[in-house]
């Protein structure tokens, strides 16, 4: 192993960050497994797409956010952050497995601080492993748990949704107003993104304003609203129109109106993993992604 090199991310890079990425998350789910939990999975060939034209993505509105580590043995870590207006968002961070504690993550993860020197908001979602989340908190992020429910769908416990529509490009501005009141930032360009590869929900009445998006599994990918009344109604269209088996991830303290829904759809209760955040309190009501934040 010869001298770390922290590079920006070229995209040629791509397909062996998304190698890295996931060795790293497949040996890190292995190792963080419980024994009631399915074992892990790689990648499918679906997922991976996804990952790939995520990633690119960020390569094309955020060059300066996405960083690679390597060595004579090759790339051995990769980060890719973005900004939105004053808020910057980690999408996420990995080191090859056996690398971990080798002086690899930190100044990674400094670069890609770096891209969010001017950002007064910062916004993460974490993972349980111990030396990830030390490196988060020393950072500066505050650490919030996550929850999650899984399970299959009981839909004798749906009620009947009304005023939920399909959404559209002509959504965006919308969007970018529930976001900003939630987050502090719209996504802006990351709408776009969302669009091609996700079904968006929207209620817009005048009582209350949200959407939400369903991810290529037919799960709940990220969802914002104006008040909670208005997510609650599109988390219960999300389930109606979503898989049979149901995986919500990403549930704050700050968002009980989820686990108030999900308990009622007969799902289990779990807890992992942290959404770190920097200048700004938990948002509400509001389904963080775990990439696009």
């Amino acid at each position: 192993m010869g001298d770390l090199t922290i590079r920006p991310m070229r995209p040629d890079d791509v397909p062996e960050a998304e190698r890295v990425s996931d060795d790293g998350f497949f040996e890190l789910d292995t190792r963080l497994r419980r024994p009631s939990e399915p074992a892990p999975e790689r990648r499918s060939e679906a997922h991976r797409a996804s990952w790939l034209e995520r990633t690119r993505h960020f390569l094309r509105t955020d060059p300066g956010g996405c960083w690679v580590a390597e060595d004579d043995t090759g790339m051995v870590g990769m980060a890719t952050s973005y900004r939105r207006e004053t808020l910057w968002c980690l999408a996420t961070y990995a080191v090859v497995p056996g690398r971990q504690g080798q002086g690899i993550g930190k100044p990674l993860l400094a670069a890609a601080l770096h891209h969010g020197r001017a950002c007064t908001r910062g916004m993460l979602s974490s993972s349980a492993d111990t030396k990830a989340v030390r490196v988060y908190r020393q950072a500066g992020f505050d650490l919030h748990p996550q929850m999650y429910l899984t399970g299959t769908l009981d839909r004798s416990t749906l009620p009947v949704v009304e005023k939920v529509r399909e959404g559209s490009a002509a959504d965006i501005d919308l969007m970018d107003s529930l976001d900003r009141s939630a987050r502090g930032a719209g996504h802006g360009p990351d709408h776009e993104l969302m669009l091609r590869s996700w079904r968006l929900l929207v209620s817009d009445t005048s009582t209350g304003s949200g959407y939400a998006y369903l991810n290529e599994r037919g799960q709940l990918a990220l969802l914002a609203a104006s008040n909670r009344r208005t997510a609650t109604r599109l988390l219960w269209g999300a389930l109606a129109d979503g898989a049979e088996q149901v995986a919500l991830h990403h549930v704050t303290g700050a968002n009980q109106w989820v686990l108030d829904v999900g308990l009622a759809a007969r799902l289990e209760l779990h807890q992992e993993g942290y959404l770190g955040l920097r200048g700004m309190k938990l948002p509400a009501p509001y389904v963080h992604n775990g990439a696009l934040l």
